[in-house]
């Protein structure tokens, strides 16, 4: 919605970055100046990341650039633009789930290490005994 938007700032405004939307400038708050190392340090422990300092710093510039531009995309306006969910509006392009001939069952299983009730056995892989 409209009254969600940011509101336009005058290009003098400092920190704040010009947008070309249509045929409008909108200036847009730039978050590169407002993300702070320690935010990043934070989301980073919460997805159990250790960061280096240097990998912080790196961090910290490029998701300020991201979310910089992320600002850009929210100030476009996009009244009367219907939402789309694919960009080439195909339908369904897989073939048709036809079946084919298959192996023969008791000639593959005569083929594996192990076999029981016509089932391939493999070793337990979350350490459960049966």
């Amino acid at each position: 919605p409209a009254s969600q938007r940011p509101r336009a700032r005058s290009s003098a405004d400092e920190g704040f970055l010009p947008c070309r939307a249509r045929s409008r400038t909108v200036i847009v708050q730039a978050v590169t100046n407002r993300i702070e190392p320690a935010d990043v340090s934070k989301v980073a422990a919460l997805a159990r990341l250790t960061l280096t300092d240097e990998e912080l710093a790196t961090a910290t510039t490029e998701l300020g650039a991201m979310l910089d531009y992320f600002g850009e995309i929210d100030a476009l306006d996009l009244d009367g633009v219907e939402p789309m969910n694919n960009p080439t509006h195909l339908a369904n392009v897989m073939r048709d789930d036809v079946v084919g001939e298959c192996l023969d069952r008791d000639e593959v299983l005569a083929a594996a290490p192990l076999a029981e009730d016509r089932r391939f056995r493999v070793p337990p892989i979350l350490g459960l005994n049966d």
